[in-house]
């Protein structure tokens, strides 16, 4: 048995598991990204999708788009786990402690009106 997420931050998509935490590392690997936060949203089809809140670093701004972490993480992760959206933030809601504050995350984004996804 192998532990990689609390169980409220992983994602369930279509009856399989997604770790937040590994999607969140994968994409913190790209040169472009500061910090990214993996939230499970509710999907219409899937029961939920992984949504990345990602802080460019500065001046990259304009780097960071769905296509680019998406195609950045193609390879890197199974097909599935690549985020249907990508919400480019100033900063990623922090707790007392400085971990991410995915609760924030999750209520900021119920309502989240997914992009249709080729």
């Amino acid at each position: 048995m192998r532990l990689v997420d609390r169980t409220k931050d992983m994602v369930k998509s279509g009856g399989e598991w997604i770790s937040s935490v590994d999607l969140e590392n994968a994409i913190m690997g790209h040169p472009e990204v500061a910090e990214a936060a993996v939230v499970a949203i509710a999907h219409p089809r899937w029961t939920e999708r992984p949504l990345a809140c990602v802080v460019p670093k500065p001046g990259r701004e304009a780097e960071i788009t769905r296509d680019s972490v998406r195609a950045y993480l193609k390879g890197r992760v199974a097909d599935w786990w690549l985020p249907d959206d990508v919400v480019v933030l100033d900063t990623v809601p922090k707790t007392s402690v400085g971990k991410f504050d995915k609760k924030v995350l999750r209520e900021r984004f119920k309502n989240y009106p997914w992009p249709e996804v080729p």
